[in-house]
């Protein structure tokens, strides 16, 4: 297992957006959490996305029912654990504030919530008959950890390595990135969409689509590149989207 704990790529413009949706996830949990257990439950339900509504137009809990095109919003911002929200919000983090850097504030937030989207529709379209309530930012992130391997693969990540034995490694963004995906799709093979409860093709839906935005984004518009900083020896550049 490995868990990456910061990157030195530095940036120019505040992360208010990435700040503020770290913080709108764990005010949702929280509340969702003082609901108690059998709240908790009924909350997720409500709120979380199930495929099986969506694509047959049935209700399964329809004195509790949320709208499913709702449910593919709100179930971006629910999470099923602490470790589930600590883990989503350090990835974010990590690779937000330098996608929020490139696109600005509202481009960020769109582009956000578009790549959740993405990760629904892919997660759907290999389990339309999942019964079970998708919840999770996980897939969203995903996408702005694709957009970051195609503007920054080489920017350095330091994570944290826990196999045998426990030691930090600074990596490549396209090495750590590349990894992260590879499994990802290892998994949605060797599992299913939802293996162990994990919702792996969402993780690859969302990443895909990140990683094609910025492609197709840099190959039209370049990478804007205004300056950057000095970290571990090497000069980082930052990029602003171009207008």
């Amino acid at each position: 297992m490995f868990i990456p704990i910061r990157d030195d790529q530095p940036t120019i413009r505040k992360p208010y957006v990435t700040v503020a949706l770290i913080v709108i996830n764990a005010i949702i949990f929280l509340y969702a959490w003082s609901l108690g257990t059998r709240g908790f439950q009924i909350f997720t339900i409500q709120y979380g996305f199930i495929p099986y509504e969506f694509v047959t137009g049935t209700e399964l809990y329809p004195q509790i029912a949320a709208s499913p095109y709702l449910t593919a919003l709100t179930s971006m911002f629910m999470h099923g654990g602490w470790m589930h929200l600590i883990g989503n919000m350090l990835f974010l983090w990590i690779y937000g504030n330098n996608i929020e850097d490139y696109f600005g504030p509202v481009l960020f937030i769109l582009f956000y919530v578009v790549a959740g989207f993405a990760a629904i529709g892919l997660y759907t379209a290999f389990g339309p008959q999942s019964q079970v309530p998708l919840v999770g930012a996980s897939g969203a992130i995903a996408g702005v950890m694709g957009a970051y391997m195609v503007l920054h693969p080489r920017a350095k990540i330091t994570i944290l390595m826990i196999f045998f034995f426990i030691q930090f490694l600074h990596l490549p963004a396209k090495i750590v990135l590349g990894f992260w995906f590879a499994y990802q799709l290892l998994m949605s093979v060797a599992g299913g969409a939802t293996g162990g409860g994990v919702a792996w093709m969402a993780h690859v839906g969302g990443f895909i689509f990140g990683y094609i935005v910025l492609w197709i984004l840099l190959k039209i518009r370049g990478k804007g590149n205004i300056g950057g900083g000095r970290s571990s020896g090497d000069r980082q550049q930052v990029y602003r989207m171009q207008w």
